[in-house]
């Protein structure tokens, strides 16, 4: 079995291959000073409740965009599952071209996504990848990063209105009802939701131009569902690129899940 661990800002997320599918993910809020020790506790436990044993995996891959954490996570994968783990951005070889001015800033994630975007799609692809930081990377049509922009996440974007104005609630990012608000809370929530459905939009729209081919548009991470059925702009939502796209860099560096 293979254990996948995918880190982000916010929240770092386990999951693990059997071979033929993926059966088990949990998901942990990320702390960078976590050690090795309790993320052990932690994943025994969890892996415990569903019926298996740090002895069951025979690999690890880890992409993370938290560099402090690495040391810990490394640790995890020696000390407890006595493995080598293949890290994105490191030992693992990922077969696509990055095509920017300088390709050792390219994010874990980011290069991830688009190798899980690439074997699912036809390019050139745009993934809208939405947690602390929304994203927006474009995929040539042979499977190449080739750039893209980098906004506020929409959490991030709520809390610092919170935060900067006294009076702002702390508000729930949902759909409102009507686009005008006529109360403090639904119009917060208004520019929230329909603000990230217009800056989709219009980034999606620029791009497209800019480009100048068709291209497909893909959403994925933690917050994309909630904008799905609201923007014509995202063709296809999936949230799982990016374990697809680590279980595809394991398949070209190791071979089959064993």
């Amino acid at each position: 079995m293979l254990l996948a661990i995918e880190q982000g800002n916010t929240n770092t997320m386990f999951a693990i291959h059997d071979g033929e599918r993926w059966v088990a993910q949990w998901r942990a809020a990320t702390d960078s000073s976590r050690t090795a020790d309790e993320y052990a506790v932690w994943l025994h436990q969890l892996l415990d409740m569903d019926g298996r044993k740090f002895n069951d995996m025979r690999g690890c891959i880890i992409s993370s965009v938290v560099p402090q954490s690495m040391f810990n996570l490394r640790n995890l994968a020696r000390r407890y599952l006595h493995v080598e783990p293949l890290v994105i951005g490191e030992n693992a070889r990922l077969d696509i071209p990055v095509r920017i001015d300088k390709p050792s800033e390219a994010g874990a994630d980011r290069l991830v996504n688009a190798v899980g975007a690439h074997i699912a799609y036809p390019g050139p692809l745009i993934v809208i990848d939405s947690g602390t930081a929304t994203t927006f990377d474009i995929v040539g049509a042979d499977g190449g990063f080739e750039g893209g922009i980098i906004a506020p996440g929409v959490n991030l974007s709520v809390q610092a209105l919170h935060q900067a104005a006294a009076r702002l609630p702390r508000v729930a990012i949902q759909k409102p009802g009507k686009i005008i608000g006529k109360d403090t809370v639904s119009a917060m929530q208004s520019g929230i939701f329909w603000g990230y459905v217009s800056l989709i939009e219009g980034l999606v729209a620029r791009i497209k131009a800019e480009y100048g081919q068709p291209m497909t548009v893909i959403g994925t991470g933690g917050v994309a569902s909630l904008f799905e059925g609201a923007t014509g702009s995202i063709e296809h939502f999936d949230p799982d690129l990016t374990i697809r796209g680590m279980l595809e860099i394991w398949r070209r560096n190791v071979g089959a899940v064993s």
